[in-house]
């Protein structure tokens, strides 16, 4: 097949190289060895030539197969399967495998093939994102936000071994399970002991909802978790935060990370004697990888796009959004449900597309001051339908001491699992230090540490 050219710019040609496909083909047939180094570059509409394609997928049937790779068997393939005229009769197959350059250099021959294929994809997407942009149905956000969201695969595809075969798929599971097995974690810890025991930690591609009332604490575990994921097991963190600047969440982090009073911090009357632990923390979280956007009117359109960047950029592990009423449609809605519907679906949607655990916080609704029993349960979640059926896995957090102000209860917090849509559910106990907006593992309550009054 030779090169066409472009419809809308009959002078240029749609980027393609014979030359490379037919070594890559031609070098397969020669050496068996060249085929799984193909393999982590190409796939099959990775070629321009359709007569490159069937071959190519011809050669892969015979590969799983464990078949005989050579001219003959390749011919037979094809005439099987009523192919060989297609791609030109016997005589191509024979020259490809004939006319074959050194088979050491396949990749350099499939890094050109998978070059134009990306070079064809962009400016296909160029054209579909021209279309659109010319359809007044459309907003500007929902076109951009879908170029950016084809931009991002391209990007990725153009990185990553798309095909994966059976057998490291089997591999990786039986790793899991062995991980499992000895304790260790499958996904990212929080750093909360049970927590991660009853989650296996945060996994890759799931929607975390971390739900409660005003002054619970949202925050402070969100930042609790991202601290520990960062500082104990040097994850990279990004947090989007629409409630507080980036400046309130690193006094946050640091006087958290210090145990001093926030209080006394702010109002400068922490003792001299305290500095040091505040410049030790600053220490040690400047090493951390967390990066803060502190957008107060994003919507989540833009931040999808900014995550994908910070994806790109600095190959992050886990997102935090502070918090998901805060965000906003980016487009037209006709009512405040649908548009949170909208939302937590593009935060699955993004989970997915970036592959990692995305723990967005949200607002219970008031009817849990109504009741007698205030623990909150999954109707409490505003706009809750949506929510419930996107998230993989639902978070309360429950302080009793808010309600009743019993010295006793002080301290104390409650992490209710209520949903897990791949495991148990059920109540984990941590201990909260108000007094620097810090939770932690219950047993470090029996350390020597002030408790708060």
């Amino acid at each position: 097949m030779n090169a066409q050219p472009l419809k809308d710019s009959p002078t240029r040609f749609e980027p393609q190289s014979s030359e490379a496909e037919k070594a890559v083909l031609g070098s397969m047939l020669i050496s068996k060895e060249a085929i799984p180094r193909a393999m982590s570059f190409l796939t099959e509409e990775s070629f321009f030539d359709e007569k490159n394609r069937i071959i190519y997928r011809n050669i892969m049937q015979l590969f799983e197969n464990n078949s005989a790779i050579d001219a003959v068997s390749l011919t037979n393939s094809l005439k099987k399967n009523k192919e060989l005229e297609s791609v030109g009769g016997a005589y191509y197959i024979t020259g490809l495998s004939n006319e074959a350059p050194s088979h050491e250099n396949i990749e350099y021959y499939a890094s050109i093939v998978k070059e134009k294929y990306v070079l064809r994809t962009i400016i296909n997407v160029a054209k579909e994102m021209s279309s659109e942009a010319f359809n007044d149905q459309l907003d500007v956000s929902s076109i951009l936000d879908k170029a950016e969201q084809r931009l991002f695969e391209i990007s990725q595809k153009s990185q990553l071994n798309k095909f994966s075969d059976v057998n490291s798929m089997l591999e990786q599971v039986l790793d899991n399970w062995a991980n499992r097995k000895k304790g260790a974690l499958t996904g990212i810890a929080s750093g909360f002991t049970y927590l991660d025991n009853m989650l296996s930690g945060f996994q890759k591609s799931d929607l975390i909802i971390l739900a409660g009332r005003p002054s619970m604490g949202k925050t402070a575990l969100a930042l609790s978790m991202a601290r520990n994921s960062a500082v104990e097991f040097n994850h990279k963190v990004g947090i989007f935060s629409l409630e507080m600047s980036n400046q309130q969440l690193a006094e946050r982090l640091i006087t958290s990370e210090a145990r001093v009073d926030s209080h006394l911090v702010r109002t400068g009357r922490l003792p001299k004697s305290e500095w040091k632990n505040l410049a030790a923390a600053a220490g040690t979280l400047s090493e951390a990888s967390i990066y803060i956007d502190d957008s107060a009117s994003l919507n989540i359109l833009e931040l999808r796009a900014k995550a994908r960047k910070l994806k790109s950029e600095k190959d992050i592990d886990i997102i935090f959004v502070d918090y998901l009423q805060l965000l906003n449609h980016g487009g037209r809605s006709e009512s405040r449900q649908q548009e949170i519907s909208f939302i937590s679906r593009s935060l699955k949607a993004l989970a997915k597309e970036l592959d990692i655990p995305i723990i967005a916080l949200s607002q219970l609704s008031r009817a849990v001051e109504s009741r007698s029993e205030q623990r909150p349960i999954m109707s409490d979640l505003r706009e809750s339908g949506a929510i419930e059926q996107d998230a993989d896995i639902v978070l309360f957090i429950y302080r009793k001491f808010v309600y009743s102000k019993d010295e006793l209860d002080r301290g104390l917090a409650e992490i209710i699992i209520a949903k897990h849509r791949n495991g148990p559910t059920g109540n984990v106990d941590l201990a909260f230090f108000d007094n620097f907006a810090k939770f932690d593992n219950l047993d470090y309550r029996h350390q020597d540490v002030d408790i708060p009054s």
